[in-house]
């Protein structure tokens, strides 16, 4: 999983390919329940690359995406939005992966 470092670094992972982005944050208790499975998605979705995104450190990207609870999770093709899963609920590690079946297509 790759961590989100700038705005510019944001942009050139989007703007070609398919990403993931995981909005979390340290201080979240549901996030890291997900945390120990990530590595099997990441393996098992592996056409995607997962990107963390610190939801304090880039809060803007989250409002600008209309991500206003953790852990979530939002699907981009080519720049283009393709699939979320955003909430503040707790998600299983079966809902993320029905998530990802679906926007895998």
């Amino acid at each position: 999983m790759i961590t989100l470092e700038s705005d510019q670094q944001l942009k050139q992972l989007t703007e070609d390919g398919s990403v993931i982005l995981l909005f979390s944050a340290d201080w979240c208790p549901d996030c890291r329940i997900i945390e120990p499975f990530l590595p099997e998605l990441e393996e098992k979705f592996s056409s995607w690359t997962f990107v963390y995104v610190d939801r304090d450190q880039f809060i803007h990207i989250c409002a600008e995406n209309d991500v206003f609870g953790i852990p979530s999770f939002l699907a981009l093709k080519n720049g283009e939005e393709v699939g979320r899963f955003v909430s503040k609920d707790r998600k299983t590690q079966e809902e993320i992966e029905e998530f990802l079946t679906n926007v895998n297509g």
